[in-house]
């Protein structure tokens, strides 16, 4: 669209009506208010078009209003909307059967059901302390994995979210994400940075702070989300397994962003070779109906009857958007995904080409970090540039979120087309040409 004024009168409107009533807790990138969406397109509600290149953060993974999920969730409505989780339903088994089927598990794989991601990450957290019997966890710098007191504890990718919440749960350490653009610590000869992190957990955490039969799971974003949409190297989960095998410690992925076909594959961790022992699941799982899940082998989901439970968790209707979603993704957007991202990679590419902002371009499917820097060789962050570009590319068209210190994250809809990733990546460039000019 044209570059016109932002917010329009009747999303300002209903923006100092929020301020009123809202909490004021929740972080807003900018003033879009929506009406309605179709695909990768939707509109606010003074009628202006955009692209959704950030998927209400990857989740809408169908695209906005998908007919097949919405007959599902109409045809569950009309039958029954809840019925907790003290009976059963059959929504809520076929979903558990699917999960086990596309599990990266060989073992047979048992799913808890939630409402969210945040609620996946503590049931897995409360899992692995009461399959070991251990009490302390690995985490890792720059993670995010929920704001509720469990999850927070790990998250650890901005001081806020822990500012005024302290004391946090106990037994936590973290240990540097393997960031190969960004490396903090030294490699030996022949081993990649990844392999590098994992040796200083074995001989700097490990053997210094933390004793290996104290330490239930590691916890780790497959590729880290709002730390920067980091791809870690090859050699890490490889060496990572290795060690948790070494020490009878659980290795729990956090694939709540990165899983349900999000990089081409149905979880991340399908792209490194290795099995986890639990991995949580949310966001594109059900295209946006609140879902997600716990899922582990059969043989770590040995809790008792009592020992967790939730009122809302495997909702029926979320449960049956979730089958429509899957199937959506299993018939057309795991190849979608690969192929498109592909493309928009070497898009990206040709544009880091003729922008020196732009540090590097990574990312696996349609999961793509673009992350600025004041000088390639100093690696600078340039947020006042990567925030300035996201404002632009609203003004012009195109929804786009920020993340790390200086990324600007891509996540469409798994259904994007070429051509629009071609139009939205227009607007990208154009957005980018004008803040350089302002800001450099």
């Amino acid at each position: 669209m044209e570059n016109v004024r932002l917010p329009g009168p009747k999303a300002n409107a209903l923006i100092e009506r929020d301020h009123k009533v809202i909490s004021p807790s929740y972080p807003r990138g900018y003033p879009f208010v929506m009406d309605h969406g179709k695909g990768t397109e939707v509109w606010d509600v003074d009628g202006n078009r955009y692209l959704d290149f950030m998927g209400g953060i990857a989740v809408v993974a169908t695209g906005h209003s998908h007919p097949k999920v919405v007959k599902a969730i109409q045809e569950q409505a009309e039958k029954f909307i809840h019925i907790s989780s003290d009976f059963y339903h059959e929504n809520w088994v076929r979903l558990g059967e699917k999960l086990n089927e596309i599990a990266p598990f060989e073992e047979d794989a048992l799913s808890f059901m939630t409402n969210s991601g945040t609620e996946a990450v503590e049931a897995a957290i409360k899992l692995a302390r009461y399959h070991t019997k251990r009490s302390n966890f690995i985490g890792f710098t720059g993670a995010f994995h929920g704001r509720t007191m469990g999850a927070v504890t790990f998250t650890a990718s901005k001081a806020k979210y822990h500012s005024g919440f302290y004391p946090l749960m106990n037994g936590v350490t973290h240990a540097p994400y393997p960031n190969p653009y960004r490396p903090v610590l030294e490699r030996r000869k022949g081993e990649d940075y990844g392999e590098a992190v994992v040796r200083y957990i074995e001989e700097e955490i490990i053997a210094q702070i933390l004793p290996a039969k104290e330490v239930a799971a590691v916890l780790v974003e497959t590729i880290q989300g709002e730390g920067g949409y980091i791809v870690p190297p090859d050699g890490f989960y490889p060496a990572l397994r290795t060690f948790c095998d070494k020490h009878g410690i659980l290795m729990i992925l956090d694939e709540v962003q990165s899983g349900m076909g999000r990089t081409g594959k149905w979880w991340a961790i399908e792209h490194f070779g290795v099995e986890p022992d639990i991995i949580t699941s949310a966001k594109g799982i059900a295209s946006g109906m609140p879902l997600g899940a716990c899922i582990a082998r059969k043989s770590v989901m040995d809790w008792e009857i009592g020992t967790h439970g939730n009122t809302y968790g495997g909702n029926p209707i979320s449960c049956a958007a979730s089958l429509a979603t899957i199937d959506l993704i299993e018939q057309e957007y795991l190849q979608n995904a690969q192929e498109v991202g592909e493309y928009a990679m070497d898009v990206l590419m040709e544009i880091q080409a003729r922008h020196p902002s732009i540090g590097e371009v990574r990312g696996k499917g349609l999961m793509i970090g673009v992350e600025f820097v004041k000088d390639r060789e100093t690696k600078e962050p340039a947020k006042t540039l990567t925030d300035r570009v996201v404002d632009l590319a609203f003004e012009h068209g195109l929804l786009m979120l920020a993340c790390g210190q200086s990324v600007i994250r891509i996540a469409p809809p798994l259904s994007i087309n070429k051509g629009e990733v071609d139009e939205g990546l227009r607007i990208f460039e154009g957005a980018l040409t004008q803040a350089e000019k302002e800001l450099m």
